[in-house]
């Protein structure tokens, strides 16, 4: 059973839309009870990361990003080697994909429009040869209504240069303009999973609801990618060694004999302060 790799999925139709529009989704891929234990976990560990320094990373007022270790969600293998998952990235980036990161996006009431961004500065693999080389699936832990501060993605912008843009990351205001006009907001609903390139510019939206919005984010690496780095994913030895092997063969993570609570390292500047859309 530790030795069983996902069954293959044909899933040319979505990597399709996903070089046409820098993302693509796949609706009821998990039950509801799955990921209402995954709501669980995120905001269990939402509670714990808050209440310590670099914890929890402020992505703008009233939002914040937590990463966690694999073993703080439950359903953390069923997740990385659900058979769309697993095909998207190998489809994507490679046989010999990389998984560098999980954690969660948090916004609660009062949060505001972040800028229009995309999370990293554009390789030239991207911007020269269009070729897509990190993924982030999201899963939401709420069926995501108008009220939730809905995600919001401009379509087609994964291959924009970006060079001269802020941190080669937050393009001027004076184009948020062109990306509002083709912005597409999303309403995931609980157990549906999306897929995109982080290059492709976005922004989370105005959050009156009372209700939290917690959404987990997985990322993965063409190899070379280098996003590892900007990570540091622990797992203990009997964890690991209970992995799948097809999950260990892609897992970029340390074995340790006691887990450290994580300490961010990507923080993204720009987002702290909000927009004053």
């Amino acid at each position: 059973m530790n030795e069983i790799s996902p069954p293959s999925v044909d899933v040319s139709k979505h990597v399709e839309v996903l070089y046409r529009d820098g993302i693509t989704g796949l609706k009821g891929a998990f039950p509801r009870d799955w990921a209402e234990a995954m709501r669980e976990d995120m905001m269990t560990a939402f509670w714990s990361a808050i209440q310590r320094p670099g914890g929890a990373v402020g992505r703008g007022p009233r939002r914040w990003y937590v990463e966690i270790h694999p073993q703080e969600m439950r359903g953390f293998v069923d997740l990385v080697t659900h058979p769309w998952v697993t095909a998207m990235c190998e489809s994507v980036l490679g046989k010999d994909y990389k998984i560098v990161e999980i954690g969660f996006d948090v916004p609660f009431q009062g949060a505001m429009f972040q800028p229009w961004h995309r999370d990293f500065p554009s390789p030239p693999d991207t911007y020269e040869d269009k070729r897509i080389t990190s993924l982030a699936f999201n899963l939401t832990g709420v069926d995501v209504t108008q009220d939730m501060g809905p995600f919001e993605v401009s379509p087609g912008t994964q291959w924009e240069d970006g060079r001269n843009w802020k941190h080669e990351m937050f393009p001027p205001k004076e184009e948020w303009p062109r990306f509002a006009a083709k912005g597409v907001k999303k309403y995931p609903e609980m157990g549906d999973i999306s897929c995109r390139s982080a290059l492709t510019i976005h922004r989370g939206t105005a959050h009156p609801s009372p209700i939290a919005r917690p959404v987990m984010v997985l990322g993965a690496d063409a190899p070379g990618a280098g996003h590892d780095k900007l990570h540091d994913l622990m797992v203990t030895q009997d964890y690991y060694d209970a992995l799948p092997k097809y999950v260990r063969e892609h897992l970029v993570c340390r074995v340790v004999d006691k887990l450290v609570p994580v300490t961010q390292k990507h923080d993204i500047e720009g987002l702290v302060m909000g927009s004053t859309e």
